[in-house]
Order: C-alpha cells, then sequence, then structure tokens
C-alpha cells in the first residue's frame, strides 16, 4: 500500500488488517507510518512499515522486494501516494509540477512496475490505481493533480491492454474517487488565501476504502466509480464539456475554498513529509468530518447490479453512475433491497 501514512491508503491499509491481512506500509512519513501500523495491528493484521519516496524507482524496488521477503507473496499491489499544489497554474513554478508528477504519476508508474515484477513469477496478483473524478476532468487550481491523473488514466489504459493481450493472469483496475475528506486539504502546498476544501458531496476515506477492497477482490471490471460526485463529474465531462468549462470557471474557484483565511502555519508535504520527523500524525480523516458522508448509495448500487447475471455482463461504472446520479435514487435502491431479500 503507498501513501499509506494517511487518508485514503491508511483507511484501506485498515480495511485489509480487519481481514487479517498482511499489509506492507509505504510512504514518507515515519510518523504517519508508524500510527498506521498500530492501526493495522490493532484491526488484526500484520504491518510492515517501510519508509520509502515512490518518485524514487529503484527505492520503490526494494520497498517490494523487502515486502515479499518478509511477509511472503504480494497478491495485491494499491497505488494511492500522490501530492498536489493548490494554486493557479501561473502561480506553480516548473520544479513544483516536476514533483508532483514525479509523485503521482511517476509513483504509480514505479509502484506498478515493481508489483509486475513480482506477480510475473505466479502470473497472478491484482494492481489498484487509486484514481479520480480528476482523471476525467480538469477542474482550476488544480492543474499539477489532475494533469497527473489525466496521466495515470492513459498509462493504466494502455498496460490493461497489453495485459489481456499477452492473456495474463495479472490484473490491473482503476478506482475513480470522489471528493474525500482526507488531510491533503491541510498538508498540500496551497498559495490560495482560504483554507482549501474538497468539493461537495464529501465522503470519508473508508468509503474510499471499501471500494478498494471491492476492486481488489473483483479486479475484472477496467474501472470503478465510487460517489455521485464522481460519477456526475465523469458523465458531465463526457456529455457536456463545454457547459461544465463555463460552470467550473463561474464556481470552481469558490467552491474549493471556505470563507476561513488559510492558516499561516499550515505545513506542505511536497519536498517533505508534513508527518515525518518533527511532524505529527495525521491520520486518516480530514478536518471536514461534519460534512462527509460514511456511505455510498452509487457504489452499493453499482456493486450489486455488476454481480446480477442478467445485467452484469454489460454493466460498467458509467451504468451505474447513471442509474443513482441523485438522492432520488432511494425508491430504486430499496426495491432493489428486497428483491434481493426474497433471492
Amino acid at each position: 500500500m503507498t501513501g499509506a501514512s494517511a487518508g485514503i491508503g491508511r483507511a484501506t491499509a485498515v480495511a485489509f488488517a480487519e481481514r487479517g491481512a498482511k499489509v506492507a506500509l509505504l510512504a514518507r512519513g515515519e510518523v504517519g507510518l508508524e500510527g498506521a501500523a498500530r492501526e493495522v495491528r490493532d484491526a488484526g493484521g500484520v504491518a510492515l512499515t517501510i519508509p520509502v519516496d515512490v518518485a524514487d524507482a529503484e527505492a520503490v524496488q526494494r520497498a517490494a522486494d523487502r515486502a515479499e521477503a518478509e511477509l511472503g507473496p504480494v497478491d495485491v499491489w494499491v497505488n494511492s501516494a500522490f501530492t498536489s499544489v493548490f494554486a493557479p497554474f501561473g502561480e506553480i513554478a516548473a520544479e513544483e509540477f516536476r514533483r508532483v508528477t514525479d509523485v503521482t504519476y511517476l509513483g504509480t508508474v514505479h509502484g506498478t512496475q515493481a508489483a509486475l515484477k513480482l506477480m510475473r513469477l505466479r502470473d497472478r496478483g491484482a494492481i489498484i490505481q487509486v484514481g479520480s473524478a480528476l482523471a476525467y476532468r480538469g477542474i482550476p487550481l488544480q492543474s499539477a493533480y489532475c494533469g497527473a491523473k489525466h496521466a495515470v488514466q492513459g498509462f493504466n489504459e494502455s498496460l490493461r491492454v497489453e495485459l489481456l493481450n499477452s492473456g495474463s493472469g495479472i490484473s490491473v483496475t482503476m478506482v475513480q474517487m470522489p471528493a474525500v475528506n482526507t488531510p491533503q486539504f491541510s498538508w498540500v502546498l496551497s498559495r490560495l488565501p482560504k483554507q482549501a476544501q474538497p468539493v461537495p458531496p464529501i465522503y470519508q476515506p473508508e468509503v474510499a476504502a471499501k471500494a478498494v477492497l471491492y476492486a481488489a477482490d473483483h479486479p475484472g471490471r477496467r474501472e470503478y466509480w465510487v460517489g455521485t460526485g464522481a460519477a456526475k463529474t465523469i458523465l458531465g465531462n463526457a456529455l457536456l464539456p463545454a457547459v461544465l468549462d463555463r460552470y467550473l470557471a463561474r464556481t470552481g474557484l469558490t467552491s474549493q475554498q471556505t470563507p476561513d483565511p488559510r492558516p499561516a502555519d499550515q505545513p506542505s508535504n511536497l519536498w517533505e513529509p508534513a508527518d515525518g520527523a518533527g511532524g505529527r500524525d495525521f491520520g486518516s480523516h480530514g478536518i471536514f468530518d461534519d460534512q462527509a458522508r460514511s456511505f455510498s448509495k452509487q457504489q452499493w448500487l453499482a456493486q450489486r447490479l455488476g454481480a446480477l447475471p442478467s445485467v452484469g455482463a454489460g454493466l460498467s461504472g458509467a451504468g451505474a453512475g447513471l442509474i443513482a446520479l441523485s438522492d432520488k435514487a432511494k425508491p430504486l435502491v430499496g426495491g432493489i433491497k428486497r428483491l434481493g431479500s426474497r433471492a
């Protein structure tokens, strides 16, 4: 698990631990890694902490080799590490763009290369890319992150086709996330005048973690969408991209900031981990617990409809997203639950 010291990565590591899994925790921040390890052990799993910068390909390979040597064969590899800059494009330096790309995009490439090297020995395994609706739709103030996630999307599609062509027993899938209440909004480098925030609807990291676990158990699907926000964003961009351009031009800057000023002492994890030596453990959750949802109807529906023989073969994340675009889907969800109880 890369990016395991906080946010989605940490919540996912704990979710795997609840199954009794052995989890190798990869991240830069040693304070955060130790906190994650305690939570994994408390949940019933085995934890191995490996401090590593995923931008360093050789270090990632060494980490993978160590994980296999100490924990056994790597069955699932999850790429969740990233960094970003909250700022207008003109205020982001070239070296900052390069750093975001090195971690968010190339870090995913490095993790995937390391996983494949081990998994090909057995011709089995699942690689999960933690994506974002922003892999499809760029938004203002996040040009570096959106560019990197778009790159991950293209790379992952190419790799998936190559694996299918060769008849490989290794699966690769991408989980496109919505706005999630993670610590990134308190530690990503920001030049915004106000406190950065996720665009509602916001979900708790545990919702994202459940989606990753489901993808690991069902890695044959090319990708999964999590939450109505992700579904609306991806579908809206596919159907009415020019309209979405204008909508984001009007609302995209203010919707990503709270009314409160950005704290003057807010840390930045772009070059050094905010949860490293001298830092603190930020945990899985960010500062938006009071707004975050702990359940996604869209995710629940997509998983269950995808399992029905009559529709499963032709159902993708798009179909599930179309069905559950709004809270008005409650009657349909209830009907499916009743149908399932009679089966």
